[in-house]
């Protein structure tokens, strides 16, 4: 189903999104985003048990991503009303509350489909995680059942690892040595 994406070209999109905030929405594309890094996850659904708390978790660990110059953008094939009702909705009652980042709509499903995270006999996305880099390349890319949720930590040690600029052994940390210099 998901074919290997790394080392390519990362495929273009344009989608209406549901601002974080909640006020209203926007538009996001891939061209937005050259010159700096993007960590662009797929998840299945909005108002789901799974999704809230990697969409929580990943919007409290926005700024540690910026610092690194990379934005986040979150990609479902709910529409964008039912974007912003979700970050609307408190937490406490199934919604994710306000984002430090954008929602975005996939109600074609064609990007989900153009990234190979498309389940077509479901209608939904796996969840696919990809860290495109500032030239529009895809370095990262994971794609889960959608039973299990993501790990932020690991999507922030593997871009920071990227950033390097070295080669990486396993568990590398910042402040560990790389085993060679690209």
């Amino acid at each position: 189903m998901a074919e290997r994406m790394v080392g390519r070209p990362a495929p273009d999109f344009s989608l209406k999104t549901a601002l974080g905030d909640g006020s209203g929405f926007g538009q996001a594309a891939l061209s937005d985003y050259r010159g700096k890094w993007l960590v662009l996850f797929f998840y299945p659904l909005d108002f789901t048990f799974v999704c809230p708390t990697e969409i929580v978790a990943l919007s409290e660990a926005a700024a540690r991503f910026q610092e690194l110059n990379a934005d986040i953008l979150g990609v479902s094939v709910d529409s964008v009303h039912s974007h912003k009702a979700w970050i609307n909705t408190a937490r406490t009652d199934n919604g994710v509350g306000k984002l430090n980042f954008p929602l975005a709509s996939d109600i074609t499903k064609n990007t989900a489909r153009d990234y190979g995270v498309l389940i077509e006999e479901e209608g939904v996305a796996l969840r696919g995680l990809f860290i495109v880099d500032p030239e529009g390349e895809i370095k990262y890319q994971v794609v889960n059942h959608n039973d299990v949720g993501r790990s932020v930590e690991e999507t922030f040690r593997v871009l920071q690892a990227l950033q390097s600029g070295g080669l990486c052994p396993i568990n590398w940390k910042p402040g560990d040595k790389n085993l060679a210099s690209k």
